[in-house]
């Protein structure tokens, strides 16, 4: 029989527990009792998802980079535009570019009936995020779950909060650092340009008017991108292994082959050459960089305890 002792501590310690979850503390086993097999759900829907197209590894990392710009980690990117509000899918950095919502839906319907009105939207596109990049060789890192998702989204804050693939570097130094993010971090998570496409219309300017690019790859890049129409042809961030997580973006901007203007401004006799050298060699030193400033970025501005929702349905609000 527990003593009294004892049973006093139990109550504590469920106490604490309690504590933690008002307080909106995450924690990797936040749904270790209410949904065990949520991690296994959304890696499996994810692997099918990357079999089908691998850029969707990609595409759903920078769903949750852009999510979690915008009012922090909250799901807002996934809300439909609504009478009441217009939100962030129409904004520049995201219309006609931002894309994966189908997968987070299929996700989200795998683990609703597993575990109903349980699990947020937001913590479903971190998990998916993870899983993507694992699936495309990349590291792995243990998510910070608990996160809940907004009500609302904002057009205007996605378009004043995101950074432009034409930013200097200052501009991107400054852009992180409003979310707390390091120069460092910001050139670790630049490193998701590993993988994935970019549009025309968001490199054009770099591969025709920059001075600092590559004339082969530039004449490379101009037969697919007209200076002129052609804004959606799409073009691999990462020229050698565009659908493998690795250092190889790093190595590329080494050589002045990187394809936004963006990229290309992490390696251009500034305060962040030194570092891009070290990540073109040492994988192990970006890996370990990449996956501490995404728990980092994870854990920027989440609702948490009461605040916000979970959502049934990740487009709309329940």
């Amino acid at each position: 029989m527990a003593t009294l002792s004892d049973r006093v501590f139990f109550f504590c310690f469920l106490s604490l527990l309690a504590c933690a979850a008002i307080n909106g503390q995450l924690s990797p086993t936040f749904y270790g009792r209410t949904c065990p097999n949520l991690q296994s759900i959304v890696r499996s829907t994810m692997r099918q998802a990357v079999n089908k197209e691998p850029r969707m590894g990609a595409s759903i990392l920078r769903l949750f980079f852009h999510d979690c710009f915008v009012n922090g980690c909250d799901g807002s990117i996934l809300l439909d535009d609504t009478s009441s509000f217009t939100g962030e899918k129409s904004a520049g950095p995201n219309a006609n570019s931002v894309r994966g919502f189908e997968v987070i839906d299929t996700i989200k319907s795998n683990v609703e009936a597993a575990c109903k009105a349980t699990v947020s939207c937001a913590d479903i596109l971190a998990l998916a995020a993870r899983d993507g990049v694992v699936l495309l060789g990349g590291p792995t890192w243990t998510v910070q779950l608990g996160r809940r998702d907004a009500t609302t989204a904002s057009q205007s804050a996605a378009n004043s909060n995101l950074p432009s693939p034409g930013s200097s570097l200052s501009q991107l130094v400054s852009s992180f650092a409003a979310k707390g993010l390091s120069a460092r971090d910001m050139t670790a998570l630049s490193g998701a340009h590993t993988i994935g496409q970019a549009r025309c219309a968001s490199f054009r300017s770099h591969i025709y008017n920059d001075a600092n690019v590559n004339a082969s790859f530039a004449a490379l890049r101009k037969r697919n991108c007209p200076s002129s129409g052609g804004d959606s042809n799409l073009a691999p961030l990462d020229l050698q292994t565009p659908t493998t997580f690795d250092n190889k973006y790093y190595q590329n901007l080494v050589v002045r082959k990187g394809l936004l203007h963006s990229d290309q401004e992490l390696f251009n006799g500034g305060s962040q050459d030194s570092l891009v050298r070290q990540y073109s060699t040492n994988p192990a030193v970006f890996n370990g960089d990449f996956t501490a400033a995404m728990v980092k970025m994870g854990n920027i501005s989440p609702l948490t305890g009461t605040k916000g929702q979970i959502r049934l349905n990740c487009r709309k609000v329940n």
